[in-house]
């Protein structure tokens, strides 16, 4: 006769072994410095970089599927159009409160004030898009080449055409859908395989980042590290929190089921790495899969709440660092400008670095040189500003799904109560 399963207690929890993960990566890799154990650090980044490859595996073909599936089996073509448009409407509401909070965090603070350019500073960034190339480069050309290159928004942009085709066709693209219905199971399974891969994923990317860089390094740089995981806060205070309140959800349950893809997105600071998880978590949370499938991903180009924070509070450090005076118009003027040219920033290499410099150079500011300075601790700053990017695309997600009224019509099984109750046998 079988038992029933029984829960693991929260001490034993998919959820906490990550912590002990990240917990045991920061204490080796402060014992095994880079400099003195290079061997040590190479197995660090060898355990990082294979997770998030074996996790960037699954994000384009995971996307593809299940927006395909999402639309055409729903068959509603017109509720792609609004949801378009609220979700954009919801992302400039959200980044352009970003860019204030930013503004505000460098102005009252000044983390540039102790802090100073270095005379060379040439790190060699890509150039960032224009907004007519912005445009341009939503259509692909190639969708095989799209894939391959993983651009998520034209894989998006490709997976909705061909999921309005299949709902216009009807009857007759049954066995299409049907396809791509047990393809998205496959592949669901497939990410659990390899999230039970986390911890070690984790455990590589904080033991790395810690063995390279120190704990040394925050010193004189406390000011303006502080200051963007103060705003990021802030911003989730004053904007996610509220915007989970009026979509009349428990915003402790959101959190408590967004949590495992939130460290991910911290610790490895790749928004690809916690995609998948993100996914699955927001729809086991009531949002349909058809929305969640076209609000995450769209939200890499349109919705990085924590990169628009950063790049207003990096732009004007490196001012403040440089002994430039920006006036209020000037700084205004500066965040338009951000406002325009971040939307391109998911298909930059080096994103936020690339639009800050970029910024940066059109305001007669040493924009490389200002870049060089903050590199040393980019990677700490880029970990709180991926996991906000993460939760901000998922909050997202709620609104637009409670906007249109299918909030909690998709009735999905809990993945992660599954999987604690399955190791408890």
């Amino acid at each position: 006769m079988s038992e029933t399963p029984r829960k693991r207690p929260a001490y034993l929890s998919s959820t906490a072994i990550i912590l002990y993960s990240l917990v045991l990566g920061i204490l080796l890799g402060h014992l095994l410095p880079a400099e003195t154990y290079p061997g040590a650090y190479a197995a660090f980044k060898f355990l990082s970089k294979a997770f998030i490859s074996l996790i960037k595996m699954l994000v384009v073909p995971l996307i593809f599927a299940t927006i395909v599936l999402g639309i055409g089996k729903t068959g509603d073509v017109r509720a792609v159009g609004r949801m378009g448009v609220k979700a954009i409407i919801y992302f400039e509401i959200a980044t352009t409160i970003a860019l204030v909070i930013g503004l505000v965090f460098a102005n009252v603070v000044k983390p540039g004030s102790t802090l100073t350019i270095p005379s060379t500073g040439e790190v060699g960034l890509a150039k960032p898009k224009t907004f007519v190339e912005t445009l341009l480069h939503l259509f692909p050309s190639n969708v095989v080449e799209a894939m391959a290159k993983q651009d998520i928004l034209q894989v998006v942009i490709f997976a909705t055409l061909l999921g309005v085709a299949a709902a216009h066709v009807g009857t007759r693209s049954k066995a299409f859908v049907d396809f791509f219905e047990s393809s998205v199971a496959v592949l669901f399974k497939l990410t659990d395989y390899v999230m039970s891969l986390t911890p070690l994923g984790v455990f590589g990317a904080m033991a790395a980042a810690v063995s390279h860089h120190g704990l040394t390094v925050l010193g004189s740089y406390v000011k303006l590290v502080g200051s963007l995981y103060a705003a990021l806060i802030v911003f989730a205070l004053i904007v996610l929190i509220p915007a989970l309140k009026l979509c009349r959800v428990s915003v402790i349950g959101f959190f408590r089921k967004i949590r495992e893809p939130f460290v991910i997105a911290f610790t490895t600071a790749s928004s690809e790495a916690a995609l998948p998880r993100a996914l699955e978590r927001i729809v086991e949370f009531g949002v349909p899969r058809s929305v969640a499938a076209f609000v995450l991903p769209a939200g890499y180009s349109f919705n990085l709440d924590g990169s628009t924070l950063y790049i207003a509070l990096a732009s004007l450090t490196i001012a403040q660092a440089a002994g430039r005076h920006l006036t209020m118009t000037e700084q205004v003027l500066m965040m338009l400008t951000f406002m325009l040219t971040s939307k391109g920033v998911a298909a930059v290499p080096r994103a936020s670095l690339v639009i800050v410099a970029a910024g940066c150079a059109a305001f007669n500011l040493p924009g490389e040189a200002g870049v060089a300075m903050i590199l040393a601790v980019d990677e700490l700053m880029d970990m709180a500003r991926t996991s906000i990017n993460l939760t901000g695309n998922c909050v997202a997600a709620v609104v637009v799904a409670r906007w249109e009224g299918v909030f909690g019509t998709e009735t999905v099984p809990d993945s992660e109560t599954a999987a604690d109750e399955a190791a408890a046998v």
